[in-house]
């Protein structure tokens, strides 16, 4: 790991990069753990599951004590400073699909750009959404790490197998708590699936195994955050899987099988499900 860099500021000197970044901009209020104003924004979010500002004001309630450990450990280590040089920004990276489509077939890079055309999306639109909040930005090695676990949300549903459906989006949240520990991903993933659950009255679906599934699917995957992500969208989908310990994602596929044998369309059990905005992070 290098040394960190001392900022001089007005107030105090801080923690920064080799290029004086600072890990924490002085001006950035430390977030405060409010689990009330989290489950009032979950209830609105139940109401109006198209109102994705919610998910965004869950994070933000429930800050996890493992988040500033985390940044620190990648943001001023060798390789933090490698992919900070290497990749600033992700979305005008993934969002040129013509470059990715010049790497060889089969490749997740030719994953996931059929995924994201396939479904309308773009990293550029995930960008759009946390944006209408209006938070302020900080040149911060923290927002540089929370940009970075925002925008790789889809490629989590590429190298999982887990669409965009109900129970693809919970499966989501709750992988990605297994790689970065949030309350607020526990909190919409099972309650999420908890709502589905009974949405489907009667339904023998295994709706609790797929989402566990899915945590521990995250806790086994090395934190993607921490990957070059150019690297990984050259590797063959089924190799990168092997190697990030990804299996089949067999009680989500189960889940599927059993609605469509109760007549029960898996892609349209309750609208959109609460999480469809991607998995920000409070910083």
């Amino acid at each position: 790991m290098t040394e960190a860099t001392p900022l001089s500021t007005d107030s105090s000197a801080v923690e920064a990069a080799r290029d004086g970044t600072p890990l924490r901009h002085p001006d950035r209020v430390a977030p405060r753990y409010r689990p009330l104003l989290a489950y009032h924004h979950f209830r609105e979010l139940l109401k109006d599951k198209e109102d994705t500002s919610h998910v965004f004001r869950i994070f933000e309630a429930l800050p996890h004590k493992s988040f500033m450990p985390r940044v620190r450990k990648l943001v001023l280590s060798e390789q933090g400073e490698r992919l900070r040089a290497e990749e600033p920004f992700l979305p005008p990276i993934l969002d040129d699909h013509e470059a990715l489509r010049k790497l060889p077939k089969g490749t997740v890079a030719h994953a996931y750009c059929d995924f994201m055309e396939r479904e309308g999306l773009s990293a550029a639109g995930l960008v759009a959404e946390a944006d209408k909040l209006g938070r302020r930005k900080f040149d911060d090695l923290v927002q540089w790490f929370a940009f970075r676990n925002r925008d790789t949300h889809d490629l989590m549903h590429v190298l999982t197998g887990y669409g965009r459906d109900a129970l693809g989006e919970q499966c989501v949240l709750l992988f990605t708590h297994g790689q970065q520990p949030s309350h607020g991903h526990l909190l919409i993933g099972y309650a999420g699936a908890l709502n589905i659950k009974r949405g489907v009255k009667g339904s023998k679906a295994p709706v609790f195994k797929a989402v566990r599934q899915a945590q521990k699917t995250g806790t086994a995957c090395p934190p993607l955050v921490e990957m070059s992500i150019r690297e990984l969208l050259a590797t063959d989908l089924e190799e990168a899987r092997a190697k990030l310990n990804i299996p089949e994602p067999h009680w989500y596929r189960e889940c599927h099988r059993v609605w469509r044998e109760e007549g029960i369309d898996p892609y349209d059990l309750l609208g959109n499900a609460p999480g469809d905005a991607g998995a920000p992070v409070a910083a």
